[in-house]
C-alpha cells in the first residue's frame, strides 16, 4: 500500500472540486485530487453543458419552423436528432481540456483516478493509495434520484446521465419530474419534432414564483407538451418503445421512452463517512456555515452538502473555503444572494426572495415593482415581448427578483450583484444602459420604482414650481 501526505485532499473532481484543486495548488498548497468517473463531474458529462447544448439545437429548429414574422418563410426543418447529439459532444468535448487531468497536472495537482473512502478521520484510501491529509474537501454532488416507482426496474428509462448519448429520437417521451430539467428537456424534444407528456406529483416549475412559472408552462403548452399536474406517478409497465405509466388518480400516459427527472440524491454511498465522524442529513452531508462537517478538519461543497444544487452554487462554495483553509480567515456562505435559471424560452430566473417570501418575511414594508417586456425597445425589434420582471424591495433595497422572458438568466445578474453588496434601488436608477438593449428592462424597473416619488408627489411639484418662478 502507497502513502502519501497532503495539504489539501479534494474528493471530486466537479466544479467545486476543481476550483478548489485549482485555487489551492495555485496559491502554494500541496493538493491531491481523486476523481473515480469523468473529469468535469455531473455539469461538463451530463448536466450544465449537454443540456444547453441540446436546448440550442432545438431553438435552431423553432427558428426555422417560426421565422414569418421576421419577413423570412417558416421551412419545416429537419432535424437529424442523432447529429444534435454529435453537436452535443463536440460541445462537451471543447469544453473538457479546461477540466481534464493533464492541465490540472499542470497546476502541480496529483490527480488520482480512483473513488476515495475515509478509513480515519484524516485518512483516505483511493486504490492502493493512502493518503493523510491536513484538510479533506468532499465534493462529490449528486445524481439522479430514481425513486422506487413500482415496475420501474423492469422498464428501460433515461436520466440525465443518459439520455445525451441516445441516439435514437423518442417518438413520444415521457418525462416524469415537471422540475427545471424535466421542462427544458420537454421544450427542447417538443422542438425537435418529439411527441412530449410531464408527468408532475405535485407542481410544475414549483419552487418558482407561481405567476412567472404559468409564462414558461403556457407557453410550453402552446408549443405542445402535454403537461400533467398532480400526477404522482404508481406504476410503469411496458417495455422499450411501449411505455406506459400510471398514476394515482387512474390517468394513464403511453409513449415510447421514458425519462426520470424527479430530483437529485447527494453522493455519499461511496465515502464510508462513520470512519471520518461525518454527519448527514436526508438531503447530504452536514455542514456549518463555513461548510464544514462535524470533522473540523472536512468541509463538504456543493451538491453534496445538501443545498441548493447548481454548478455556480459549487463554485462560491470553493471560494468560501479557500478564504478559511489557506489563510485561516473566518468565512461564511451565504444563501441570498445566489440566483438560479431554468434555461426554457422563455427563460425563468431568481434571485433572492420571492414575493411570497418576502410578503411573509416584510409585511407592510414590501413594494413590488414590475416592468413589462413590451414596453422594451429591442424586445419589440426582436419580438421577444413575452415576460415581465418583478423586484421586491424593502426600503429602497431589492430583496428579491424574479424574472421571465428573453435572457432572464443574463438579466439576473445584475440583481445578483445588487444583493451580494447590499446596495440600493438608486444605485440601479444611476446606471447608464445602451440603448437598445434587453438589459435596459432592469434600467426601466428601477425607474419604475421611483416614477410614483417623482410624478405623483406634491412636493416635487411645489419644488419645481417654486424654482420655476423664484430662481433665476
Amino acid at each position: 500500500m502507497k502513502r502519501i501526505k497532503t495539504d489539501v485532499l479534494v474528493i471530486g473532481a466537479g466544479s467545486g472540486g476543481l476550483s478548489v484543486a485549482a485555487g489551492a495548488s495555485q496559491m502554494g498548497a500541496s493538493v491531491t485530487l481523486l476523481e473515480g468517473h469523468k473529469m468535469g463531474g455531473d455539469c461538463l458529462n451530463f448536466g450544465c453543458v449537454p443540456s444547453k447544448a441540446l436546448i440550442a439545437s432545438a431553438k435552431a429548429a423553432y427558428g426555422q419552423a417560426h421565422a414569418s414574422p421576421y419577413g423570412v418563410a417558416d421551412t419545416d426543418p429537419q432535424v437529424d436528432y442523432a447529429a444534435a447529439k454529435d453537436h452535443v459532444a463536440d460541445v462537451i468535448a471543447t469544453i473538457a481540456p479546461v477540466d481534464s487531468q493533464e492541465r490540472f497536472e499542470g497546476f502541480g495537482v496529483n490527480v488520482i483516478r480512483e473513488y476515495g473512502h475515509f478509513i480515519s478521520p484524516t485518512e483516505v484510501q483511493a486504490g492502493d493509495t493512502v493518503i493523510k491529509a491536513r484538510r479533506v474537501v468532499i465534493s462529490t454532488g449528486s445524481s439522479p434520484l430514481v425513486p422506487p416507482i413500482p415496475g420501474l426496474s423492469d422498464v428501460p428509462y433515461e436520466t440525465n446521465e443518459t439520455l445525451f448519448d441516445l441516439r435514437e429520437q423518442p417518438e413520444h417521451l415521457l418525462i416524469i419530474g415537471g422540475g427545471p430539467i424535466g421542462m427544458e428537456m420537454a421544450q427542447a424534444h417538443i422542438r425537435l419534432g418529439s411527441k412530449v407528456t410531464v408527468i408532475e406529483g405535485a407542481k410544475a416549475l414549483g419552487k418558482d414564483d407561481p405567476e412567472l412559472a404559468k409564462v414558461v408552462l403556457d407557453t410550453l403548452k402552446d408549443e405542445g407538451v402535454e403537461i400533467a399536474e398532480d400526477a404522482m406517478a404508481a406504476e410503469i409497465r411496458g417495455q422499450a418503445g411501449a411505455i406506459e405509466v400510471e398514476v394515482k388518480d387512474g390517468r394513464v400516459f403511453k409513449g415510447s421512452h421514458l425519462l426520470m427527472a424527479v430530483g437529485r440524491k447527494s453522493n455519499t454511498d461511496k465515502l464510508n463517512l462513520d470512519a471520518a465522524g461525518i454527519k448527514t442529513t436526508r438531503t447530504g452531508i452536514e455542514v456549518d456555515a463555513s461548510m464544514r462537517t462535524s470533522n473540523r478538519k472536512v468541509y463538504a461543497i456543493g451538491d453534496v452538502a445538501g443545498g441548493l444544487q447548481f454548478t455556480h452554487v459549487a463554485g462560491y462554495h470553493a471560494g468560501v473555503i479557500i478564504r478559511s483553509m489557506l489563510f485561516g480567515l473566518p468565512s461564511k456562505a451565504k444563501t441570498s444572494h445566489i440566483p438560479w435559471a431554468t434555461y426554457t424560452d422563455p427563460e425563468l430566473s431568481q434571485v433572492g426572495l420571492t414575493e411570497a417570501q418576502a410578503r411573509d418575511a416584510h409585511g407592510d414594508k414590501l413594494e413590488v415593482i414590475r416592468f413589462d417586456y413590451h414596453h422594451n425597445d429591442r424586445a419589440i425589434a426582436e419580438r421577444k415581448t413575452k415576460g415581465f420582471i418583478k423586484l421586491m424591495v424593502v426600503k429602497g433595497r431589492p430583496v428579491g427578483a424574479s424574472i421571465v422572458g428573453y435572457q432572464a438568466g443574463e438579466l439576473i445578474n445584475l440583481w445578483a450583484l445588487v444583493l451580494a453588496n447590499n446596495m440600493k434601488m438608486s444605485h440601479v436608477a444611476a446606471m447608464v444602459a445602451p440603448y437598445p438593449t434587453i438589459g435596459e428592462v432592469n434600467k426601466r424597473a428601477a425607474g419604475a420604482y421611483y416614477t410614483p416619488r417623482l410624478f405623483d408627489n406634491p412636493t416635487v411639484k411645489r419644488v419645481v414650481g417654486f424654482v420655476q418662478r423664484f430662481i433665476p
